[in-house]
C-alpha cells in the first residue's frame, strides 16, 4: 500500500454476527477496514476481507473460531500509527508514538483527543444495544494526518 496517498478507512465494532447492508455499502468504498472485535461469526470476516485490507482484533464474545485473532494490534496505515483492542481497559499502558487508539465493547461512539492522541470507539454497527444509536466511523488518512466522521445508521 502506498503510504502517501489518501486512504479511506471504515472502522466498525460489535457487529455481533450482523452485517447491515448500509455498513457493507460504506465499507465497499473503503481501502481498509478496522474491526474492533465482537465479530461473532467467521463468515462475516470472510465477507469483509473481500472488500479491502482488514485489521481485526478478538472481542470478548468471539468464540473458539477466533482463537487465532490477536487481542491487540499495533500497525501503521497512511503514516498514522494505530493501536487497536476490543475493550478500552485492555489498552497498553505504554503507547509510545501511537497516534490513534481504536476500541469497541461499550457499544457507544466515542471520539476524543487526549494528550495529542485520538481515542476512538466507532460504537456498534450490529444490533442496537443499551438504547444507543447504531454507529460506525469513516476515517481518511493522508501523509500522517487524519479526519474522522461519525456515521449514524
Amino acid at each position: 500500500m502506498i503510504e502517501n496517498k489518501r486512504i479511506k478507512i471504515g472502522i466498525i465494532s460489535d457487529t455481533h454476527g450482523l452485517l447491515r447492508t448500509e455498513v457493507l455499502d460504506i465499507l465497499q468504498s473503503c481501502d481498509c477496514i478496522f474491526h474492533a472485535g465482537d465479530v461473532d461469526r467467521p463468515e462475516l470476516l470472510d465477507t469483509i476481507r473481500s472488500l479491502g485490507a482488514l485489521y481485526v482484533v478478538r472481542g470478548n464474545n468471539d468464540g473458539y473460531w477466533a482463537q487465532n485473532l490477536r487481542r491487540s494490534l499495533n500497525f501503521t496505515v497512511g503514516n498514522v500509527k494505530f493501536f487497536m483492542v476490543h475493550d478500552r481497559k485492555d489498552v497498553a499502558w505504554e503507547l509510545g508514538d501511537t497516534q490513534v487508539v481504536i476500541f469497541g465493547h461499550s457499544h457507544q461512539y466515542f471520539a476524543k483527543e487526549i494528550g495529542g492522541r485520538l481515542w476512538l470507539n466507532p460504537g456498534s454497527c450490529g444490533r442496537s444495544r443499551f438504547g444507543g444509536d447504531v454507529t460506525m466511523a469513516v476515517m481518511t488518512v493522508e501523509n500522517g494526518s487524519w479526519q474522522v466522521e461519525k456515521i449514524v445508521l
